[in-house]
């Protein structure tokens, strides 16, 4: 008998509802961070025992904790464990979207019917008569489509922000143990509240160790606002002590992530000094930076259907020296472009629509503006000022309109006649009669001779 075997893909073993195997790797279970296009450029979702940290430095937005009410939405709609750490972790939980028609908490004069607003625009894009040689092309995309990312075991849900989770799907969770919220308390003030979390993580993860398996729900772990003053006061070195130690401690348990959003003023190198937001890149394991256009209003008008800009400091690689995004991501574009010449990756925004937050590829507007295809000329156009000069107008200007100026040489007691600069100029400015022209003609009766 042959000591060899045919290579190939055996059985896997069932995961839990809203897990699936990495694309990259099939030891690796990831899970859904409840949007689509930022499982994309994560690779497909943030893997089990990663964390990954949102930083938001606009001071006029929730960017960032609107990413972590994705996180927690879509752990309760899984049956994931869910464990939220803030001091206000209650109202924070009551105010996550929810999916549409499931409950019937929905805002007022929000509708609930048909699809998202850029479904409906795209459908009355088909109406336009075009070119029969591009109706056979696929429309431009700019970002993932939230029907490629859904599977039979319901991996990502569809979220609608007009909608809001029932109560009775927090009280219930609350009352069965699958959602807990943990208070910050200041039990040692010489202690930073960093370090007595980081136990507590400890104390929330340890019974999972011995029981986990592959069947067991996974433990989600969300920070909505890390170094906001709840926490007291904390330094760069706190910040970093507590991400690394978070990194460390997850590794250890495989069935957990963790998902962490930073204050706005900690999210900036101006609080932890140059190249801060890389150093929170290397003791993560997944660092990405929201940067909104409101805090500049010529970024605004140039890119009005975006809300900013989506900065990747580092992505999750567990098991792999690679990140699976560079291969699997369709929105950084690094996979189409590897077998080419090259590309480069693509740039990357987000906006907030009506309905959801959307993680896209960088593109200019039509020509014009975004409804119009041509543009008015400006109001603030004027008239060419005419530089031609008649010799005749400047020899009869008279020596009181222009300024006279007259240059006197000092010579220690001996003095000189003044020069009239005025006086020269407007003599040497006098019209000479010009010289007549002459004519060519040619006589009929000697056609060898000219007459001038």
């Amino acid at each position: 008998m042959s000591s060899f075997k045919r290579k190939g893909t055996g059985k896997q073993a069932p995961t839990y509802p809203g897990t699936r195997p990495s694309p990259s790797s099939s030891s690796t279970i990831i899970t859904s961070t409840g949007i689509p296009s930022l499982d994309d450029i994560l690779g497909g979702g943030l893997p089990l025992s990663c964390s990954l940290v949102i930083a938001a430095p606009d001071l006029h937005s929730s960017y960032g904790e609107l990413v972590q009410k994705y996180f927690i939405a879509q752990g309760l709609t899984c049956g994931h464990r869910l464990f939220v750490i803030d001091d206000d972790a209650d109202r924070f939980v009551k105010s996550i979207m929810w999916t549409p028609g499931s409950g019937k908490a929905t805002l007022a004069g929000a509708s609930t019917v048909g699809e998202d607003d850029e479904q409906s625009s795209h459908q009355d894009d088909k109406k336009i008569t075009i070119a029969w040689r591009y109706e056979s092309m696929k429309p431009f995309q700019t970002t993932v489509s939230a029907s490629t990312s859904n599977s039979t075991d319901d991996y990502c849900h569809n979220f609608d922000l007009t909608t809001c989770v029932p109560p009775a799907a927090i009280e219930g969770a609350l009352q069965s143990g699958q959602l807990a919220c943990i208070a910050i308390r200041f039990s040692d003030p010489d202690q930073p509240s960093t370090v007595r979390l980081l136990h507590r993580v400890i104390e929330i993860l340890k019974p999972e160790r011995t029981t986990s398996s592959s069947l067991s729900p996974p433990i989600r772990i969300c920070i909505p606002s890390l170094g906001s003053p709840q926490w007291g006061e904390l330094t760069r070195q706190d910040i970093l002590y507590f991400l690394h130690s978070l990194k460390y401690i997850l590794r250890q348990h495989p069935h957990a992530c963790a998902s962490v959003s930073l204050a706005p003023h900690i999210s900036t190198d101006s609080w932890g000094g140059t190249g801060w937001l890389q150093k929170l890149g290397w003791v993560t394991d997944a660092t990405l930076s929201l940067i909104a256009f409101s805090a500049n209003p010529s970024l605004t008008s140039i890119f009005p259907s975006h809300h900013g800009l989506l900065h990747i400091h580092s992505l999750p690689a567990p098991h792999t020296l690679l990140p699976p995004s560079d291969k699997f991501s369709s929105l950084r574009g690094l996979a189409a472009s590897a077998g080419s010449t090259g590309g480069g990756e693509n740039n990357l925004t987000f906006k907030s629509t009506r309905k959801r937050l959307v993680f896209e590829t960088l593109h200019l507007d039509i020509e014009g503006g975004v409804g119009e295809r041509r543009t008015t000329p400006a109001t603030t156009t004027f008239d060419g000022v005419d530089h031609a000069h008649d010799h005749a107008s400047h020899a009869k200007l008279h020596k009181s309109a222009v300024a006279a100026v007259e240059v006197v040489l000092e010579d220690f007691g001996q003095e000189k006649p003044s020069i009239g600069i005025v006086d020269k100029a407007a003599e040497g400015l006098q019209v000479k009669p010009r010289k007549q022209k002459k004519s060519v003609a040619f006589r009929a009766d000697r056609p060898d001779l000219y007459d001038f």
